[in-house]
């Protein structure tokens, strides 16, 4: 059975309102899409807290929820395993957010409109309700890119994106091993290499409410210097990389 649309959502200790934003994108799901095969794919990254218990108490509540439990292994490594997720249930388009209730689920039509021109396509927080830190960080990355790469990407690492599930087949090929700090950044520079217009579409940041950021201020310069390293080297086989993305794919038998 394939999907018209699969959402992807990591969440990691979000007892206080992981149920609340289920029902915020399975009723999108259900308003937009009322005759189509859609589904919400959560991955629990491990949470200690009750994140998870909530999650399979209320799956049979929500019939178009998937729950996905891993052991800890970060939000990178959660994003990527539903996006793994996503492409075997052969969704046609996937879409990622995450699970903190600082996005609003008017502002996908905003990116589901432009889905006819590009394969992959990209939010923006205009105005983002982030510790300072983080916002410093977020500057340092854009400049890093393009400075690396020579390409300009307003919010390279943002959860609100939607891409079409067989281009999203061919980043995940491409996509570095072991799996990078933040796989996003990776996709969206491909992405952008490989010429999709990605739009940078202006959307609503709330400020957090509830949960817990899953990385500590402390550990956000050492994060910076990781994704320095790893965007560096990754330089050398993007070329590569993009050839690939833009190969035609093989004509079914």
């Amino acid at each position: 059975m394939s999907l018209l649309l699969s959402i992807v959502m990591p969440a990691y200790n979000e007892e206080e309102v992981i149920e609340v934003v289920v029902k915020q994108w399975t009723d999108l799901l259900t308003r937009q899409f009322p005759t189509e095969n859609t589904r919400l794919i959560v991955v629990n990254d491990g949470s200690r807290d009750k994140t998870g218990t909530i999650l399979d108490q209320i799956k049979d509540r929500y019939p178009k929820l998937v729950v996905v439990h891993q052991p800890n292994g970060g939000h990178g490594n959660a994003v990527v395993n539903g996006y793994r997720q996503a492409v075997a249930l052969d969704s046609e388009y996937v879409f990622q957010t995450d699970s903190d209730d600082q996005f609003i689920t008017d502002d996908f039509v905003k990116l589901w409109a432009k889905r006819n021109e590009s394969p992959f396509i990209l939010g923006y927080r205009e105005e983002r309700y982030d510790a300072p830190a983080r916002l410093v960080i977020t500057r340092i990355l854009r400049l890093s890119i393009a400075f690396i790469y020579g390409t300009y990407i307003m919010d390279s690492n943002i959860p609100f994106r939607l891409i079409r599930g067989t281009f999203l087949r061919k980043l995940l090929a491409q996509l570095p091993t072991p799996t990078p700090f933040a796989p996003n950044i990776f996709l969206a520079v491909m992405a952008k290499k490989s010429g999709c217009n990605l739009f940078d579409i202006p959307i609503t940041h709330k400020e957090r409410q509830t949960g817990t950021v899953s990385i500590l201020k402390w550990k956000l310069l050492k994060v910076c210097i990781q994704s320095f390293k790893e965007l560096a080297q990754f330089r050398f086989d993007l070329a590569d990389k993009v050839k690939a993305l833009k190969a035609p794919e093989p004509v079914a038998a």
